[in-house]
């Protein structure tokens, strides 16, 4: 029973477990055209791929400093069950247009619906900032424990 124990345990270490714990907020989406920006006016190099950007509201935005960083969010609720499983990786492109604010974050149209079945939805989010580099060295760290309990071809 032990044994089984401490092989479950492993086994579920070595699981990527979807899970942000961070912050609360709301997100809404918005359209074309994304062009000028408040970070880097017309240049169109500033849009990560994939289309998975937002504009910051007030208490993101930080006098500018927001610019080029990245979230980790997921839908938690909203009216009607707009939410789809798991969590995606955004970049901060803009500061919010619409002051106030109508969210704590406005996703490209991209975004929005790569985590909410309703495009037009108001929705709650869970988000946290994300290190890339950091994610992907502790990636490596966990995956080489994981497979240095594996047993070896012989």
């Amino acid at each position: 029973m032990k044994l089984f124990l401490m092989y479950l345990l492993l086994v579920c270490s070595c699981l990527d477990i979807p899970g942000i714990l961070g912050d609360i907020g709301t997100a809404t989406s918005y359209y074309p055209p994304y062009l000028p920006t408040r970070c880097k006016g017309y240049d169109q190099d500033q849009f990560p791929e994939g289309g998975l950007f937002v504009s910051a509201s007030d208490g993101l935005w930080d006098n500018g400093a927001a610019c080029g960083r990245r979230y980790r969010l997921r839908c938690i609720s909203g009216l009607k069950r707009p939410c789809k499983e798991g969590s995606i990786v955004v970049q901060v492109v803009d500061f919010c247009q619409h002051q106030p604010c109508p969210a704590t974050m406005v996703l490209s149209n991209k975004a929005f619906d790569a985590i909410s079945r309703i495009s037009y939805a108001k929705i709650n989010i869970e988000y946290a900032q994300f290190d890339w580099n950091a994610a992907e060295k502790s990636s490596n760290k966990r995956h080489n424990i994981c497979f240095s309990f594996l047993p070896k071809d012989t």
